[in-house]
């Protein structure tokens, strides 16, 4: 008798679970690698009875899943790419959440000379120049738009033993940046949340390395199944009071990772 009163009990708990509303969210890596999403998350699951399912990936492939209706919301970082989706109709607005920064890091030693560069397209010059490793995420993700808009406002292509693409996320390839002592393109905010790392910060602050991120509602007139309501809500939220202050003191070790853009604060 006992073990069938658990038996309904377990049913009735996952019966319960399988009518929560859920979400699909496609984002980048670098809001799941650095644990935002972890402190964003919670707070609207739990105000709003509803499970948020974190697609992490690239930019590039993020957009392919909305457009294909995969997902309800998108959280991503490249302008081009967004301004043609919600060009194209697949997505009803961008509105702007949070912004961080790209960086050149590498070994310490700095072997190409990255430091002394006067702009990040004179950087990428020298690495090309020294032939020094450089490892590449290859997935069509906001920082490779990024790294290829580098390369070519430097007249390079890159190609050689010493260019590694890897179609892997930010974290991957700062670990295999680190243990080839090579140099990569990085958000700031995944570089911090893996500062155990060797790769030093050997380039920042030019303007050209604005790294903002915005939310896209898809567009149910496109794919009438999403869930637009409650992906609403949730670009609502980000860009809310509490959402921007959570942005605002996400922090790991001490350091801020993203920086609100709706509601700065003090």
């Amino acid at each position: 008798m006992r073990t069938f009163l658990a038996l309904l009990l377990v049913l009735a708990g996952l019966g319960a679970h399988a009518d929560t509303p859920r979400l699909r969210l496609a984002t980048t890596t670098s809001t799941e690698n650095t644990g935002l999403l972890g402190a964003l998350n919670p707070p609207f699951e739990k105000r709003h009875g509803v499970s948020v399912d974190v697609i992490a990936t690239g930019t590039g492939k993020a957009l392919r899943l909305a457009e294909n209706g995969d997902v309800d919301v998108v959280l991503v970082h490249a302008p081009d790419l967004e301004q043609a989706f919600v060009g194209a109709g697949y997505g009803v607005e961008r509105l702007p959440v949070m912004h961080n920064d790209f960086i050149i890091v590498g070994p310490p030693g700095d072997p190409a000379g990255v430091r002394s560069a006067s702009s990040p397209a004179e950087a990428f010059a020298r690495i090309a120049a020294a032939r020094a490793p450089f490892v590449s995420r290859g997935d069509e993700s906001g920082t490779h738009v990024k790294e290829k808009e580098l390369w070519s406002a430097a007249g390079i292509r890159p190609e050689g033993e010493w260019y590694l693409s890897v179609g892997q996320g930010m974290g991957a390839v700062l670990t295999i940046s680190d243990d080839r002592q090579a140099y990569t393109l990085s958000d700031r905010g995944t570089y911090l949340a893996y500062r155990d790392l060797e790769l030093r910060i050997l380039f920042e602050g030019a303007v050209e390395l604005h790294n903002p991120y915005h939310a896209i509602v898809v567009n149910p007139a496109r794919h009438p199944h999403v869930n637009a309501e409650l992906a609403q809500r949730y670009a609502d939220y980000l860009r809310s009071p509490e959402g921007q202050r959570i942005i605002r003191e996400f922090r790991v070790s001490g350091e801020q990772l993203f920086f609100p853009d709706v509601i700065p604060g003090p």
